[in-house]
């Protein structure tokens, strides 16, 4: 069983309505599905993706409105990362910033690609990543009413950056267990002519890599709002998935067993630095319960929480009525 690429990146936001706006307003990608945290129904759970939120696409926030802000430091994703088509499309980045007062470094390369490192208001660690020359996962489809062009939209989740404390630890979990390869490495910016390592799987590229770097010099990261939760590999289909589980229990890895997210079934597990893993099934998809035109357009529950509707509704604040403006 070889996993496909990356699914999805989750992180933590203070304010959904802001959050709404900057990833749909600033980087142009589509709300496509607005719902709840499962395990607190009183917040938003927002999924941003492609044109149908493809596998490999998405990034998901937790809204948790009295959270800390995150103190950066190992054991942690301390960066996610976002594919455009080609080395341009940087430079397009680079101008829109500048103009909406984003937080950006310059144009450098990252482990033989040109990226464009920047940040969103509550400080999470973003990186573009030009898919001039990459070969590998095929991208996703901007969708039509984005804000962005679509010479220059994002296609989708790039690599996956993990700092921890002990980079064998998890370079192990990544090749012994999940079945990654390492590629390579590039130069880190840590002290001692540190580097990161390259890990992909499947058809490989930008689409199915994680880059692993130690940090001694480092406290361990306290999560708060800015700070990613987690990581998910895409999973072929629920068959594969609970094969998934009965490796980990034939190893005494602790992990969640089987998990009906309704738009995907999951598995989670921490590697020995803390990290959480999540694998997840390809499907059913977010369009199982909304039509394509309209989604992320209204509330959408799964049936088991349905008939707590008018609850649930009474408490979240409106997001399609704060940030209306084009930028």
């Amino acid at each position: 069983m070889i996993l496909k690429g990356l699914h999805h990146v989750s992180s933590i936001t203070a304010d959904a309505a802001k959050n709404y706006h900057f990833y749909t307003k600033v980087l142009g990608l589509r709300l496509v599905k607005k719902s709840v945290n499962q395990d607190d129904i009183s917040v938003y759970h927002l999924y941003y993706g492609d044109e149908i939120g493809n596998p490999g696409t998405v990034m998901t926030f937790f809204e948790i409105p009295m959270a800390g802000r995150n103190h950066e430091g190992v054991n942690s994703i301390s960066a996610v990362s976002f594919r455009v088509p080609d080395d341009e499309a940087l430079h397009f980045w680079k101008e829109r910033f500048e103009r909406l007062n984003v937080q950006h470094e310059g144009i450098r390369e990252r482990a033989g690609r040109l990226t464009l490192a920047f940040r969103d208001g509550e400080g999470h660690r973003m990186i573009l990543v030009s898919d001039e020359n990459n070969r590998g996962v095929q991208g996703g489809r901007p969708w039509e009413r984005s804000v962005v062009p679509r010479q220059y939209a994002i296609r989708g989740l790039g690599p996956a950056k993990l700092t921890v404390a002990d980079g064998e630890k998890t370079a192990a979990v990544l090749t012994e267990l999940l079945g990654f390869r390492k590629k390579g490495e590039y130069p880190s910016d840590g002290p001692g002519g540190s580097r990161i390592q390259v890990f992909e799987t499947g058809e490989g590229g930008t689409g199915a890599e994680v880059h692993v770097e130690e940090r001694k010099d480092l406290p361990r990261e306290r999560l708060g709002r800015g700070g990613v939760h987690h990581v998910a590999f895409r999973v072929e289909n629920e068959e594969e998935l609970h094969e998934w589980v009965n490796i980990l229990r034939e190893r005494n890895i602790p992990n969640s067993g089987f998990v009906d997210r309704f738009y995907f079934r999951s598995l989670y597990f921490r590697d020995p630095n803390g990290i959480l893993f999540e694998l997840a099934t390809d499907g059913p998809g977010f369009a199982n319960d909304e039509e394509f035109e309209h989604l992320g357009e209204s509330l959408a529950l799964p049936p088991f929480l349905e008939p707590m509707r008018e609850r649930i509704e009474s408490v979240l604040k409106p997001l399609d009525t704060v940030w209306k403006e084009d930028v």
